[in-house]
């Protein structure tokens, strides 16, 4: 065929028209788009978020043998107290305020383990202690970088079941599926629950809904604001610096009048360096980061180049990129827990974890607003937390812990730091894991279960706070503990100095059984006399004058001498007594070179003009730190016997709880012996040893403690059993620094006698052990 296209024209001249010709190209053949496979994980339990909440409950899970899946959407652990945001761990002592408060259980561990590993408190050394502590347990498989978007749901809105999770793991192109019959939601912000379903709270709830004084008259969208931090250093050489276009100028703003600014601050210091409360937390977590940081440059800014500061040589190190967040939602349980539970210390049948913070509201505006940072409420002393706060209610198979549990805005206000959230997270997980070997769900184990999960929680050492050692599996339970020694006395007898007594001064000490007399060093400016009053404590955990049960008045001769008080009070069980020394401004007291275990010693403050906003304010809240007044209580004492290692509480609780053996200069190597009537097969053996739960440990060191093991602990021991008329050695401990070890037995053995023979304190002058648990096979 021709391909010209020339035609001839009509019989009039005129052209004939070109045919169209269309060429269709030919289409390739369109490759299929690519899709991402996605990977299914199983497990026990879905723990999702590794904050300190879902790395205990992680941890507690798997230490009951639970096969658990952690998912955490950074590439590191600990939330906000990572190295990305660098806030301090703070919890039930609330910085020294609650006497013998520190948590035990995983957290405990942390803070004393870091407090060795991390002498410095750097950040990135508490990363390290974190993901080793997880890493360490078989049982939990660990996803870093995996951001859960998804959640497979089925059932009514009142009756809804997880069925999984799904994440993205940033960086490895992964799109995991998790499934499991049990779910954890450690996220802070609650976005598994809320795309479950789970009934869920934000803002403020008004004063009517649950009766509290500190909720606003009317509910509001309000919530606590986030913060981002930074830190300095000194580099030994001037150092410009040239602030960014976007800085805020603060001095065109209230936050130099009304907050703290001084160039020796860094990191948590400038906690008050908050926004974001009248927003969307998460929506406009970018907003409110870009605010952040520009108010963080801004102040920055103001301290190099305002000539306000000796500021020459500093640099700024480290500027935070991720907001810490505060608040965000808070899922409905079985229980609301509210400020009458935290202010009334109401004692839960289902208690599972303990708080002592106060509550600790922000003002909207946060950096910028005209009031201060916070206001604070304390209670008297450790308050309870139930069970039935950590799992929804409308969810079967859904457990929260962290910031995300069931509480109104105002206890909100006390359970969110961290520590606590952090015990919350190991009493879900071991709550989780037995529920899920008893095959019940979360409702049902609180309902009728809950011995099991007392015996749970006592055995791992969880922070729990009244409940008895009475594990019938627990073979010292049926034995007769003796000792080479005790504790007979309470008394510190030398003087590091005087300290007048121009405020009133309180000792608070154990009696068991009776407080007969007390005799005072004091220093008399002239003829006087000293006022004394007992006061019993409202509770167990409490270490506040509650009721006035004595009170004497004795002559004091000028001079030095000891001054004697008949007391002769004999409360009806063993206690704790609040002796108070009325003020007297012709006495001095002296000053003791250390704290008798289980006792301590406060000093009365006046409110002071810079606390007027508080609505609480504690008149007894500093303390002799580390040392005590010199005194000496002329009845022999019981709280150091050695019954104290069997059975009871492990920890302070109504007294100190534990055998202390007489000094080892008069015992160097104490021994504590349980014997029983018939031969017992014993396959492992726990210690609990004292760690000193009245020293304030933190993280990041708000304050530091200076020894790095605690003195407290029992360095070297041995454990033996007697077969045969003679003492064999089953298990050791060198080089101890930890307050529960789990010594399994290389074999069982069948004994009737066991001891434990003490080698060496880690300094303490006398031995001291919490309790001996002996396990069958």
């Amino acid at each position: 065929m021709s391909t010209d296209t020339t035609m001839s024209g009509d019989s009039t001249g005129t052209p004939a028209a070109r045919p169209e010709i269309s060429t269709v190209p030919e289409i390739p053949e369109i490759p299929e788009i690519p899709a991402v496979p996605t990977e299914s994980i199983t497990a026990d339990i879905v723990v999702v978020g590794g904050g300190l909440a879902g790395i205990c409950a992680a941890v507690g899970a798997a230490r009951q043998g639970s096969r658990v899946t952690l998912v955490q959407n950074r590439p590191v652990l600990g939330g906000n107290s990572s190295s990305e945001v660098r806030v301090w761990v703070c919890g039930a002592t609330a910085h020294g305020v609650h006497m013998f408060a520190r948590e035990t259980g995983i957290m405990g561990e942390l803070f004393v383990e870091n407090q060795y590993r991390n002498p410095d408190g750097n950040p990135y050394y508490w990363d390290l202690l974190l993901l080793e502590t997880v890493r360490a347990e078989p049982n939990i498989s660990l996803f870093l970088n995996t951001d859960v978007t998804e959640v497979e749901a089925d059932g009514p809105a009142g009756h809804r079941t997880v069925l999984s999770v799904t994440g993205w793991m940033s960086g490895s192109e992964r799109r995991i599926r998790f499934a499991a019959p049990a779910f954890i939601d450690c996220s802070g912000d609650g976005l598994v629950g809320h795309l479950a379903g789970a009934e869920s709270m934000r803002g403020s709830e008004d004063r009517e809904t649950y009766g509290e004084s500190w909720a606003p008259e009317h509910p509001e969208d309000d919530m606590l604001g986030s913060t981002i931090l930074f830190y300095t250093k000194d580099v030994g050489h001037p150092q410009r610096f040239v602030a960014p276009s976007f800085a805020i100028d603060i001095e065109k703003t209230s936050i130099p009048e009304n907050r703290v600014i001084r160039q020796d601050m860094n990191g948590c210091a400038y906690w008050w360096i908050e926004w974001g409360g009248d927003l969307d937390i998460v929506r406009d977590n970018e907003r409110i980061r870009d605010e952040l940081q520009a108010v963080c440059y801004g102040i920055w800014d103001h301290i190099k180049n305002s000539g306000r500061f000796d500021a020459e040589n500093l640099s700024l190190e480290w500027i935070g990129a991720v907001p810490g967040k505060r608040e965000y939602r808070r899922f409905v349980g079985d229980h609301v827990l509210t400020q009458h539970d935290v202010l009334g210390q109401t004692e839960f049948e289902d208690r599972v974890a303990f708080g002592g913070w106060s509550i600790d509201l922000h003002p909207v505006g946060g950096v910028y607003a005209s009031e201060r940072g916070s206001r604070h409420w304390h209670p008297d002393g450790n308050y309870h937390i139930p069970l039935r706060s950590l799992f929804s209610r409308n969810v079967t198979n859904l457990w929260m812990a962290g910031r995300d549990i069931s509480a109104s805005h105002v206890a909100f206000g006390t359970t969110r730091v961290m520590a606590t959230c952090a015990i919350l997270g190991e009493a879900a997980g071991i709550a989780s894991a037995l529920a899920g070997r008893l095959g019940v769900a979360p409702r049902d184990l609180a309902a009728d279960h809950l011995t099991e999960l007392r015996r749970a929680l006592v055995r791992a050492d969880a922070s729990v706070l009244g409940v008895r050692d009475e594990d019938p599996s627990n073979l010292a339970l049926r034995a007769r503990a003796s000792a080479s020694s005790s504790k007979q006395t309470l008394a510190s007898t030398r003087s590091t100095g005087r300290l007048p007594l121009d405020h009133d001064l309180g000792l608070v000490l154990p009696v068991d059984p009776d407080l007969d007399a007390l005799e005072i060093l004091v220093d008399a400016e002239q003829e006087t006399e000293l006022v004394l009053e007992v006061h019993s404590t409202s509770k167990p955990q409490n270490y506040l004058p509650h009721e006035r049960r004595r009170s004497v008045r004795v002559p004091a001769l000028p001079g030095r001498s000891w001054v004697r008080a008949q007391l002769d009070w004999t409360p009806g069980s063993p206690g704790n007594a609040f002796v108070v020394l009325r003020a007297n401004p012709s006495l001095s007291v002296h000053r003791g070179d250390h704290a008798e275990p289980g006792t301590v010693t406060m000093l009365h403050r006046d409110l002071p003009p810079e606390e007027r906003y508080s609505a609480q304010w504690r008149e007894w809240k500093e303390t002799l730190h580390g040392s005590g007044i010199c005194f000496r209580s002329t009845a022999p004492t019981e709280a150091f016997a050695p019954c104290r290692v069997v059975g009871g509480f492990a920890r302070p609780y109504g007294g100190p709880n534990m055998w202390v053996s007489a000094p080892l200069a008069e015992d160097p190597q104490p021994v504590v012996t349980l014997e029983w009537e018939e031969p017992q097969t014993i396959a492992s053996v726990d210690l609990l040893l004292d760690d000193d739960v009245n020293e304030d440990l933190i993280n990041l060191h708000h304050h530091r403690t200076e020894a790095e093991i605690m003195p407290t602990l029992v360095r070297a021991a041995r454990l033996e059993v007697l077969r045969e008329g003679a003492w064999e050695e089953i298990a050791r401990l060198d080089d101890n620094r930890r307050r529960h070890r789990v010594l399994p037995l290389r074999s069982p053995v069948t004994t009737r006698s066991l001891r434990m023979v003490v080698e060496e304190t880690n300094g303490a002058p006398a031995a001291h052990v919490v309790a001996v648990r002996a396990w069958g096979e």
